[in-house]
């Protein structure tokens, strides 16, 4: 184990899987609750498209991501407020769409099917000191959105009308929702790749969810789920000789079903020891 640490290019991956098992979760807790955990799928897709431009146009891939897919998320946001299309068929155009333009940008910059691999699934090797710079910094700019706005957010995700009666702007919070998660997508690729990637946002918060009760619980347990999986995952890919992101989506689902019976367990006993505490009304 000591002589993975010294090479500098795992010291990235590590540094990035971090970055993306705090990040990847905790934006997924707020879209499991608002019921679009698909969101992270149509993002990854439209991302894609985003990458190949890069290396068509010989621009920093990552860069050029994240700007497509902060415009494919708000265009979600907007269809599924304004639009008649719903929030499932809006996803569906992007799932199409963003892969079939990507793969055909890809194709026309002369990329490489191992290239266009390595953003699918993630690379240990294809992250870059400079990658690991914007995946830091926008890593940090999400964490720092995702907790300090918790409250705000919780409230447009828990319940619209009511939020919007009490003065919450929805529709600002809602596009803000949606870019973060554009953003994380993006932070993501180079180690769990754009096609896992919305497995990170919602595999932990599912997992958490079988121990938790509570928005907050669930919040920090699936972080600290998605940064022990990103880890593993990754130091376990280097083991093995696998892509990364497979290795950390496998790792995820373990977690989840080791803690489903324990979370049945759990929810069984609150509940005779609820049914337990009710007075019994005795018959007359």
């Amino acid at each position: 184990m000591n002589d993975i640490l010294t090479y500098d290019f795992m010291q990235r991956a590590l540094v990035a899987a971090i970055v993306t098992g705090l990040t990847a979760p905790a934006i997924g807790t707020y879209l499991v609750q608002r019921r679009l955990a698909l969101l992270g799928d149509g993002i990854g897709h439209i991302a894609l498209t985003g990458v190949a431009a890069g290396l068509l146009t010989g621009t920093q891939p990552l860069v050029t991501a994240v700007v497509v897919s902060i415009l494919g998320a708000v265009a979600i946001e907007l269809l599924r407020t304004y639009g008649r299309t719903s929030g499932d068929v809006a996803l569906a155009l992007l799932f199409y769409g963003g892969i079939a333009g990507g793969v055909l940008l890809v194709n026309l910059a002369g990329g490489s099917a191992a290239q266009l691999n390595s953003y699918l699934f993630g690379s240990i090797l294809s992250v870059s000191p400079s990658d690991l710079v914007i995946v830091a910094v926008l890593g940090a700019v999400v964490l720092l959105l995702s907790v300090g706005l918790s409250p705000q957010l919780f409230a447009v995700c828990q319940d619209e009308e009511h939020a919007r009666v009490s003065g919450v702007p929805v529709q600002a919070y809602g596009i803000l929702i949606a870019v973060l998660a554009a953003v994380t997508v993006t932070v993501s690729m180079r180690t769990v790749g754009l096609l896992l990637v919305s497995a990170l946002m919602v595999v932990p918060v599912a997992a958490a969810q079988q121990l938790t009760r509570s928005f907050r619980g669930t919040f920090v347990l699936a972080m600290g789920i998605g940064t022990f999986a990103a880890l593993a995952g990754v130091l376990g890919s280097y083991e093995i000789d696998t892509q990364p992101g497979p290795t950390i989506v496998i790792v995820a689902l373990g977690i989840f079903l080791a803690l489903a019976p324990v979370g049945h367990l759990v929810r069984s006993t609150r509940r005779r020891l609820s049914s337990t505490n009710d007075p019994v009304e005795e018959a007359a």
